[in-house]
């Protein structure tokens, strides 16, 4: 089956949920037998000579501009544009900016799975004309893509009280391995942190995901003694609030490690004392699963994205539409003021084997009623 994937970044090693999803997804359904293209944009791409496959997928690498709010609608209509000239069988796109393009893909005779990653137009970096884009790309998933794949109820009941959609779309979650602890404590030590003293927080420095509201939560709050804060992650693009953040936290004392991956994050999150992660805005976040992979404490804000994977009650503080530092103090608070616990969560539902498998049964079906139509035409 020849699959060609559009609407993200690239693999591997690109910073992004979609993308850390498309990392992990696409090499076990090359294993189950699908032929995959990937489309990646170039300005992303930092491998010197690029990939032109790995772990069996196929990379096709595309111009794009640099553009935020452009990048994606353009490159995607690229890729729709290959996908038909590649006459590949199923096109997968991925987020509901650049879902603007399925009437354009289906017009072009092409079969059309869309992944609903979130409501992106909820998050507060996007001005009127974005936030009308990505809701005209999840209106156009609604009404023409051939299947939605949406990885959590939220979105899934969301797809059905606004559009009436509910033939064609599949719940299924994103996913998580579950790692073994390191033994190395050497990088967390090189940032002066202490193993079993420092809080975590991982992500984009993007608005919705509050950590300058974290980091003013540490500066108020009494820690205990050698107990910091360590953020990993960066901006995509450099940003007011980006460059804002970053001087904050430095100013603050927290520890901020860039974006990273493998090894280094690898440590981090396994002598981690607390995960926390304060977002007013989520789809289904890989960060919130590593986490729990690693059996971490870990705190999130309620909202009904983090509501959905029913952590227990001690696990979230209220989000408002005020201020939430006052109530993430006091929970974090609570948090540490108790003794170190490793914690065991349910993590069945998001395992990566069993995803790839629910996906190509998606495209299987697909597949198989595109090829009774050709046989009844």
């Amino acid at each position: 089956m020849k699959i060609t994937v559009t609407g993200l970044r690239g693999i591997p090693g690109i910073q992004g949920g979609i993308e850390t999803h498309c990392e992990e997804l696409y090499p076990r359904l090359v294993k189950l037998g699908c032929d995959v293209t990937l489309l990646r944009r170039k300005p992303f791409i930092r491998e010197t000579p690029p990939f032109t496959s790995w772990k069996g997928v196929k990379l096709k690498d595309m111009n794009a501009p640099t553009r935020m709010g452009v990048e994606a609608l353009v490159h995607t209509l690229k890729g729709v544009w290959h996908a038909f000239r590649t006459r590949a069988e199923i096109l997968h796109i991925h987020a509901i900016g650049p879902s603007v393009a399925v009437p354009f893909a289906r017009l072009l005779g092409l079969r059309v799975v869309v992944t609903h990653h979130g409501p992106d137009y909820n998050r507060l970096k996007w001005g009127p004309f974005a936030r009308f884009i990505l809701r005209t790309g999840e209106r156009f998933a609604a009404w023409w893509a051939d299947d939605i794949i949406v990885i959590s109820t939220v979105i899934r009941d969301l797809l059905r009280d606004r559009y009436g959609r509910t033939a064609g779309v599949h719940l299924i979650y994103n996913g998580v391995n579950r790692p073994e602890p390191a033994s190395s404590t050497d990088y967390i030590r090189s940032l002066g942190l202490t193993p079993g003293k420092y809080i975590l927080a991982v992500g984009r420095f993007v608005e919705e995901k509050n950590f300058d509201k974290l980091v003013r939560a540490c500066a108020t709050m009494s820690l205990p003694e050698d107990c910091r804060l360590a953020i990993a992650g960066a901006a995509d693009h450099p940003t007011p609030y980006s460059d804002a953040l970053a001087k904050r936290a430095t100013d603050s004392g927290a520890v901020l490690a860039g974006m990273i991956k493998g090894a280094s994050l690898h440590e981090l999150y396994t002598h981690a004392r607390l995960f926390v992660l304060p977002s007013s805005h989520e789809g289904l976040p890989f960060t919130l699963l590593e986490a729990m992979s690693y059996r971490l404490d870990v705190l999130v804000s309620d909202i009904p994205a983090h509501s959905a994977v029913n952590l227990p009650p001690d696990c979230y503080f209220h989000c408002g539409e005020g201020d939430i530092v006052p109530a993430l103090c006091k929970a974090m608070e609570a948090k540490l003021s108790n003794p170190p616990a490793t914690r065991e969560y349910d993590l069945s539902p998001y395992d990566w084997d069993t995803i790839a498998r629910q996906t190509l049964d998606v495209y299987s079906t697909r597949s198989e009623m595109a090829s009774l139509e050709m046989r009844n035409k």
